[in-house]
């Protein structure tokens, strides 16, 4: 095989296996960690806080994937979306994008607590049942 041939050969290949990588969504560039800026890491910490604060609301908007908290004991209200951290506590408004690897662990911190707080609640809803469902019926029915 000439010169040529094993270039086009080699060309060929190379470009194969692009197009095989990129179908898989794998990127062939280098990866670079990202490290995060002094506003990110506090935006992650104050997330933490209202998250693990006992008085704190949690609402997800299952149709945007957006997730809120809010707390009126520490005045702050955060959106997160969309590797986005939005703060606001009546006077001021933070809008800091965070790293993906803070998003995803403040995601997962956030699911988990929020989860942990429904199972309470369920566990709670079942400890008060009283009567069965025919008593229920029951006391229906007379109504």
């Amino acid at each position: 095989m000439s010169k040529v041939g094993k270039w086009f050969s080699r060309v060929v290949k190379r470009t194969k296996m692009k197009f095989y990588l990129w179908s898989k969504g794998v990127s062939i560039a280098p990866q670079y960690e990202e490290k995060p800026s002094l506003y990110e890491k506090v935006s992650f910490k104050i997330c933490l806080k209202c998250i693990n604060h006992k008085d704190s609301e949690f609402m997800i908007d299952p149709i945007t994937d957006k997730r809120y908290i809010r707390n009126d004991e520490l005045s702050i209200f955060i959106t997160l979306s969309e590797n986005r951290v939005d703060i606001t506590n009546h006077v001021y408004h933070y809008s800091v994008k965070l790293t993906n690897r803070d998003w995803s662990r403040i995601l997962f911190i956030f699911d988990k607590e929020t989860n942990k707080r429904r199972v309470d609640m369920e566990n709670t809803v079942n400890s008060q049942i009283k009567n069965s469902l025919n008593d229920v019926y029951e006391r229906i029915s007379k109504m």
